[in-house]
């Protein structure tokens, strides 16, 4: 139950259409680990919004991206991908709430891929103890599974923006940054809108404060190490799903690229019938799942095979 006496958070994701499901399985574990709060979307397609307004979910805000698509995004909108334009948006998504809750103290920045298995607050705790004014996190990759050389020291999943000039600051140099270049290829040091974090705490070594709490924040690349050095039934405060797809009605792929055991695929299975929940609730509003169905090229067919064999690929019956 939400409680009138303290200030709401409020978080923040961007998604289209396809990514509905995920978005919307995200936003019930926020409300089960963070009640006191109020999730906005931008809607990276018109088709998104009509969707989210239809089901009229409590303590959701649907934000349209021409609503705040500057004349700087739009002249480089058509030079990118749908991926590379959604990271392009992403450092404007706490400003886009700020400008719209005038009660907002602070942001939250959440990939729609994200899932809470409790809450937040320590994460909040230690951010206003240290007396700054932006939240990062790393990878935290596991041992053998360090790729900071092309993604990055920090993951673009959980952000927290104070409502401060010394926020503002870190904002507007990284916007003007993805203004600049945001693409999916690493290139002089960059890679898509990640790698500027990487400057962060030589450039803004005041305001940027990074997450201590590394066992919490789980992935494929660092899951099966934090569970294996914890003790048993560790929980973390969100796992992030990267890679997981919708690939048919019968089939999703969990992950690729990583190998994960019996620890992690406890969380596995947790995502997959939240996951499975959110669907059945689009059916009963007549709301069509989209499918992400992996390339069949020859090439990519013996890849995926191959990474299959050696455990790198994993995949669950869906039965929708």
């Amino acid at each position: 139950m939400r409680s009138p006496d303290k200030p709401r958070e409020h978080f923040v994701t961007l998604f289209d259409s396809r990514f509905l499901p995920f978005g919307l399985t995200l936003y019930a574990s926020l409300q089960g680990a963070a009640p006191n709060s109020h999730m906005w979307v931008i809607c990276m397609d018109e088709l998104v919004e009509r969707q989210i307004n239809q089901l009229g979910l409590p303590d959701v805000s649907t934000i349209a991206l021409s609503s705040m698509e500057t004349d700087e995004l739009r002249a480089v909108k058509s030079a990118r991908t749908v991926g590379e334009y959604c990271w392009t948006i992403t450092p404007f998504a706490a400003q886009a709430v700020f400008d719209r809750a005038e009660e907002s103290e602070r942001v939250t920045y959440l990939d729609s891929d994200l899932f809470f298995f409790s809450s937040p607050i320590e994460f909040f705790k230690e951010f206003e103890a240290s007396g700054k004014h932006v939240l990062i996190t790393e990878h935290a990759y596991a041992p053998g599974l360090d790729r900071t050389e092309k993604n990055g020291r920090f993951c673009v999943q959980f952000m927290t923006f104070r409502r401060t000039r010394e926020s503002l600051e870190v904002m507007q140099w990284w916007q003007n940054r993805c203004i600049e270049w945001c693409f999916d290829r690493l290139e002089d040091g960059k890679f898509g809108d990640q790698k500027y974090l990487d400057q962060w705490p030589t450039l803004f070594p005041t305001q940027v404060h990074v997450l201590r709490q590394v066992d919490k924040t789980l992935a494929p690349w660092n899951s099966d190490y934090f569970l294996t050095h914890r003790p048993f039934g560790h929980t973390p405060v969100f796992f992030h799903f990267q890679s997981f797809r919708i690939l048919s009605e019968t089939l999703a792929r969990l992950y690729v690229g990583f190998s994960i055991g019996g620890q992690s695929m406890r969380l596995y299975e947790c995502y997959l019938a939240a996951l499975k929940v959110q669907i059945a609730l689009l059916r009963r509003h007549g709301i069509s799942v989209s499918k992400m169905p992996e390339p069949k090229r020859r090439l990519d067919m013996f890849r995926k095979l191959f990474m299959r064999l050696l455990g790198r690929v994993r995949y669950a019956k869906l039965d929708l």
